[in-house]
């Protein structure tokens, strides 16, 4: 099973970049964010003819995620959990049936936090919050699960270019790192990181001051993986080439493969 999260900013811009993407790489699921688009203006069919079972959580203009998967989806729910008064579409789950397991899917579009510190600040923690509590009660479930998507987080120094330059920013602020390892310190295993070492690899590259072709970048498109389905993981790489392809979005995938 191979799962990918994708962050395309914006559906209308990448209607031409996605579905290139798709055809050459062919995952069996999808995790989109920022589709900026509601649910009933989504190209649904362009991704039907692919084989894909279309799910979104839209929001006008802004945010919004999405999964598109070629394999059954059982259970889907929107929404991060514990705030009943949060109105932006940043979270979906559902679960993916394989051929020898069913795994827990979300998806996610973390909260960038900035300008920091301030409400959208505190936001971002409290959602991380939420998040950490969700993944609680998911391994209390014993059920296999992973969270992929947009962190908004740096991990670490090696995960961007000029590290110094983030050092206040809301990706990167020790607070920030802090939330993002309580999380694994739940027992998640960050697929890149359990395959990958050292500088260099990025997810990220704004389109701004020529970041791409200077490879000044950042990493902050991550997948965590609960015991039972890192288990079953066989690999996880970044789709790095993307980025340099006609009107790309400013993020590229990242896709684990799984013995499911």
């Amino acid at each position: 099973m191979k799962i990918a999260t994708f962050n395309i900013n914006g559906i209308k811009a990448r209607i031409e970049a996605l579905p290139r993407w798709l055809d050459a790489a062919n995952p069996d699921v999808v995790l989109l964010q920022e589709i900026k688009s509601i649910d009933e203006n989504f190209p649904t069919e362009l991704f039907e003819e692919r084989g894909y079972n279309v799910e979104t959580h839209g929001q006008k203009s802004f945010n919004g995620v999405a999964i598109l998967s070629k394999l059954p989806l059982e259970d889907v729910t929107r929404g991060l959990p514990g705030d009943e008064s949060d109105e932006q579409a940043r979270y979906i789950e559902a679960t993916v049936v394989g051929e020898s397991e069913a795994i827990r899917i979300c998806g996610l579009y973390l909260p960038n936090g900035n300008p920091c510190p301030g409400p959208k600040y505190d936001y971002k923690l409290a959602w991380m919050e939420r998040l950490r509590q969700r993944a609680i009660a998911l391994l209390a479930e014993e059920t296999p699960f992973l969270m992929a998507g947009d962190y908004n987080i740096i991990p670490q120094a090696e995960d961007a270019k000029k590290p110094d330059a983030w050092r206040e920013d809301a990706l990167f602020r020790l607070d920030s790192r802090a939330a993002y390892r309580r999380l694994i310190n739940l027992g998640l295993t960050e697929g890149f990181r359990a395959r990958t070492h050292g500088p260099g690899h990025y997810s990220f590259w704004d389109y701004q001051a020529g970041a791409w072709n200077r490879d000044d970048g950042i990493r902050i498109d991550h997948f965590l993986m609960s015991p039972a389905c890192a288990d079953m993981m066989t690999d996880c790489q970044i789709d790095k080439q993307v980025r340099g392809e006609e009107k790309p979005s400013d993020h590229v995938p990242v896709w684990a493969e799984l013995a499911a």
